[in-house]
């Protein structure tokens, strides 16, 4: 224990003794100021939180907060100082109504002691009364790390915390190894990077690349990414255009005991020219069609923007049509029309009544909101039905509720014509249904996008003899009664229908009752068959032809045979393994008497076992109750 009232007269001791004093008073007296810096979503132009932090007195040694916490974790009251500084900052973070997050920094070893103390105490946690845990970001770093309790045990401890939910960070991310581990075990939900990285990242080939690689490990680990210490226009626009979506820095907002919870005209401008004004294309190699044909970034502003600062966002950018307005979680909630605005502000005394006033108040707060997993078919019929002035605004996108981008109806009606002609020019001619490369592609794209769909296989049976005997007329008309039952029998929002060629098509079925689909189009067949032969040849159940011999040969009436394949994400690689089982199932429903559907079953064998109560898997059910595989080998 210190002695703080020696008297040695020693300068340097003197100067420690007095330090010491300070401390014991801050603690004692809880003589700190506390500040919030905004945290912001780069891409969706919205604060989603403010990371927390203290100052000693002012006018003193210990004002910094490196030598403060230095100073306590050297002399046994890192504990105390952490804990006064959270239950400050939590207090001081509700009283100022914030929005968004709130993230601390804490010593792992502090974490570890609270979270130990907390076990075997009842009385109650103070640190973070009257918040959600949702609301808390706890921020891990080397700093105050020692080897007393292991970085094991830190793993368990952040781990635990998460379950309790609450969000981790691991800070100053390339700053030591120990945090790499954490990263790499822990999983944490955000990771923010050094600033040392990002400070005149602009100009430096190296930090860029050395940025891109965590934003890259980031999005396969399912970490954000934030970047710290952003301080320029240069490394703003630097950071947004490398894709990290999370910022924090000078330049975006200091730290102030009252921070601002809307982003500055400066950095949205900044974030907007950053891509080419706000708007480019989402080119990424696992993006959805909408995003890759449709997506717009266009920075959002908060509810409670003023009107004067989106009108100024307008008068910059001459291209700019519509502001989206989106809430502190990400959530849309309208979108500011450029020429609504404009022509509102024309009016006498508007300007001077409605400038200073929130966006919400101007905004069209009904605008239309599509998901970007949605297909543009799909958003094309949405459309259709959507009203005038939605059409107008164009729409809304997101990425499971939250903020992504916007696109116009222009765009839209753009691609749907390009798909359309390409459609055209591919489809079968005898049953304008997609053909094989349509049918690629949307196999390709739903095996890219980890989509889980059945591909039945569907074939004619003893349908050459029935060409040589009606003729080829009627056999054109048995190929387009097919293609329509299929047509009938699937759902036009989630199927996909196909013309391989002559009499085989393929049914790609992503709606949960695909297999009684087949089997009413089993049905239909079955009935509209009937129609194509006479009377007598239905009474004998087939008819004599002329074999490749010579010979007479009795057909039976021609029948369909569907050969269907589950798909599971991962389960295949490309289409081209799909199309091998899907083939080989094929010929095994062929060999069934009658109108069939064989369902390839072996990859779930021990599954049907327990749920059959011990039905032997290797009798295959060409009914199957159930979507499954019978193959695991590959196929090329």
């Amino acid at each position: 224990m210190v002695d703080v009232g020696t008297q040695s007269g020693h300068p340097c001791l003197e100067s420690e003794v007095d330090s010491l004093r300070q401390l014991y008073s801050i603690v004692a007296e809880r003589e700190l100021t506390t500040l919030f810096q905004p945290i912001v979503d780069l891409h969706g132009c919205a604060v989603i939180g403010y990371e927390g932090l203290i100052r000693g007195p002012s006018d003193t040694p210990l004002h910094s907060p490196l030598k403060l916490l230095r100073l306590a974790h050297e002399v046994g009251l890192g504990f105390e100082l952490e804990t006064l500084c959270a239950e400050m900052l939590v207090k001081q973070f509700l009283a100022a109504c914030l929005p968004g997050k709130l993230f601390i920094n804490f010593s792992p070893d502090v974490l570890l002691k609270h979270s130990l103390r907390s076990e075997h105490s009842n009385q109650p946690d103070g640190w973070f009364e009257g918040i959600e845990p949702q609301r808390i970001v706890i921020e891990l770093t080397e700093h105050g790390f020692s080897s007393t309790f292991g970085l094991d045990m830190m793993l368990e401890t952040a781990k635990s915390y998460s379950a309790l939910g609450f969000e981790v960070a691991i800070d100053d991310l390339g700053e030591g190894s120990s945090n790499l581990r954490l990263w790499s075990e822990l999983r944490p939900d955000y990771i923010k990077i050094d600033r040392h990285f990002v400070q005149n990242i602009d100009k430096d080939p190296v930090k860029a690349q050395f940025v891109r690689s965590i934003q890259e490990i980031a999005k396969n680990a399912g970490s954000k990414v934030i970047a710290e210490g952003i301080e320029t226009r240069a490394e703003l626009a630097s950071v947004e255009e490398m894709g990290i979506s999370i910022g924090q820095g000078y330049f975006i907002g200091r730290p102030m005991t009252h921070p601002n919870a809307v982003i500055s005209a400066e950095v949205v401008e900044v974030i907007g020219q950053a891509s080419d004004h706000g708007h480019h294309r989402h080119h990424e190699g696992n993006a959805t069609e909408i995003e890759r044909t449709l997506l717009l970034r266009v920075p959002a502003v908060s509810p409670e923007t003023s009107n004067e600062e989106v009108f100024q966002r307008f008068e910059n950018d001459p291209s700019l049509i519509v502001v989206p307005v989106v809430d502190k979680d990400g959530l849309p909630l309208g979108l500011i029309n450029r020429y609504r605005l404009i022509e509102s502000f024309a009016r006498p005394f508007y300007h001077e009544l409605y400038g200073k006033k929130p966006c919400k108040v101007l905004m069209d707060g009904q605008p239309l909101i599509v998901d970007k997993r949605q297909s543009v078919q799909e958003l094309g019929s949405i459309l259709a039905d959507a009203e005038a002035h939605q059409v107008l605004n164009g729409f809304l996108i997101t990425d499971e509720g939250r903020y992504l981008g916007i696109g116009t109806t222009q765009d839209l009606l753009r691609v749907i014509t390009d798909l359309q002609i390409s459609a055209a020019r591919q489809a079968n001619p005898l049953t304008q249904l997609p053909g094989n490369v349509p049918i690629n592609e949307t196999i390709d794209r739903w095996l890219q996008e980890g989509q889980a769909f059945a591909v039945c296989y569907f074939d004619l049976d003893h349908f050459k003899p029935f060409n040589d005997v009606y003729g080829f007329v009627r056999g054109d008309d048995i190929l387009r009664m097919t293609g329509q039952i299929m047509t009938q029998v699937a759902d036009g929002e989630q199927d996909f229908i196909g013309h391989i060629g002559g009499d085989d098509f393929i049914a790609l079925f992503r709606c949960e009752d695909w297999k009684q689909r087949c089997e009413m189009a089993l049905a239909k067949f079955g009935e509209g068959v009937v129609d194509f032969f006479s009377g007598d040849d239905l009474a004998r159940g087939g008819y004599m032809a002329e074999n490749r011999r010579g010979e007479m040969e009795f057909h039976p009436i021609t029948t369909l045979s569907i050969g269907a394949v589950w798909v599971e994400p991962g389960m295949f690689t490309s289409r081209l393994e799909i199309a091998r089982v899907a083939t080989e199932t094929k010929k095994k429903a062929k060999t069934i008497v009658g109108n069939s559907l064989f369902v390839n079953q072996r990859l779930y064998g021990v599954l049907d076992n327990m749920l059959d109560n011990g039905r032997d898997s290797s009798q295959d059910d060409e009914l199957s109750s159930a979507p499954v595989a019978e193959e695991a080998a590959a196929f090329a």
